[in-house]
């Protein structure tokens, strides 16, 4: 099927003024958002923690994490992000994904609603 891309906006949860138009290559297989340092400057992005994330390599990394507004195909979440180095992609997590109340359809690869269940 290939990368899943899909354009939204991200910025600043306080101040959502401060916004970017971006591309997001869909990865369910990563948790969080991920975001490259220049981004997250340019929004004025908060770091409100530091953790450990396991990356494509298999090398454990620690980076800064932030809030960030997400909006994709009109719907809007205040979402945790990654804050990684420059020049990495950027990534749709699937925490995101789940506030967003959507999933990647396998056949499609469009982002269609996500049954949500309370068990």
């Amino acid at each position: 099927m290939g990368y899943v891309r899909i354009r939204g906006v991200i910025a600043n949860p306080l101040d959502r003024n401060l916004r970017d138009e971006l591309e997001f290559i869909v990865d369910t297989g990563a948790i969080y958002t991920v975001i490259p340092q220049d981004v997250a400057e340019k929004l004025q992005l908060k770091v409100v923690d530091k953790r450990k994330f396991k990356i494509a390599s298999g090398e454990v990394v620690e980076y800064f994490v932030s809030e960030a507004y997400i909006m994709i195909d009109g719907k809007g979440v205040t979402s945790l992000v990654a804050i990684a180095p420059e020049k990495t992609p950027i990534l749709l997590g699937v925490t995101t994904l789940e506030l967003l109340g959507v999933q990647v359809d396998p056949v499609t690869g469009k982002l269609i609603p996500l049954e949500l269940m309370i068990l």
